[in-house]
């Protein structure tokens, strides 16, 4: 299938070379586009980091070289990428903003939570471990900006966050757009509003859960018994 890669880079090329593994042909055209923030952090007093995406993980490294601290990670492949950054200490929540509050809460962590992530985050991780009666202070420094790329003729939509379905949502004719998979039932709400259909939502939200959407109905029809 033609698959179009809707994520910012550098997840695009990255999403693209596993698409190319399962015989799809990736097109590439970001609705979105990853911007550094210049924002003053102090992580005095922070008992531990919490990371809610790769490109926190990513922003934080080259702003800081605290790496004594553990790491808390909403999945797998922000674990990596924290791994890769130099953290010893990383515990991967394997699941949504919920999950990794969840996973503080059980783990106990002493002292205030240093919360590393978007200017628009997709979950309230704040106010998940406030409600938990764990101190937590959020810092933005990256946000994601809409860009004008054109939308490719594809058969399949991969949407990776909220905020790109929602540019998605703006753009798009809900009559003559392509099936969506969306990583998320939060990711696929904004195409489903607005009247777009079919819209799949990943059980689980990392892309290994997304790319297999595409190897189930609609995105992939049964044959037809020779008559």
């Amino acid at each position: 299938m033609r698959v179009w890669v809707t994520r910012a880079e550098p997840g695009a090329s990255e999403t693209a070379e596993r698409l190319r593994a399962l015989g799809h042909a990736p097109l590439v055209a970001p609705v979105l586009a990853l911007r550094r923030l210049e924002t003053e952090f102090d992580p005095a007093g922070a008992g531990a980091l919490a990371f809610t995406s790769r490109n926190g993980v990513d922003a934080f490294a080259v702003r800081s070289d605290l790496r004594a601290l553990p790491a808390f990670c909403v999945g797998d492949a922000t674990a990596q990428a924290a791994r890769r950054a130099g953290f010893a200490d990383v515990r991967s929540a394997a699941g949504d903003v919920e999950a990794l509050a969840r996973l503080m809460v059980a783990a106990g962590v002493e002292g205030m939570v240093l919360h590393v992530g978007a200017r628009e985050p997709a979950g309230d991780l704040p106010g998940a471990l406030a409600a938990a009666g764990v101190p937590v202070r959020a810092v933005a420094l990256y946000e994601t900006v809409p860009v004008d790329n054109a939308a490719p003729r594809a058969d399949a939509v991969l949407v990776h966050s909220p905020k790109a379905a929602r540019v998605l949502a703006e753009r798009l004719d809900p009559a003559a757009a392509p099936p969506f998979a969306c990583i998320s039932p939060a990711a696929a709400r904004p195409l489903s509003d607005a009247g777009f259909a079919p819209v799949f939502a990943a059980p689980f939200p990392d892309e290994a859960a997304l790319l297999k959407l595409l190897s189930e109905p609609p995105f992939v029809r049964p044959e037809r018994a020779p008559v």
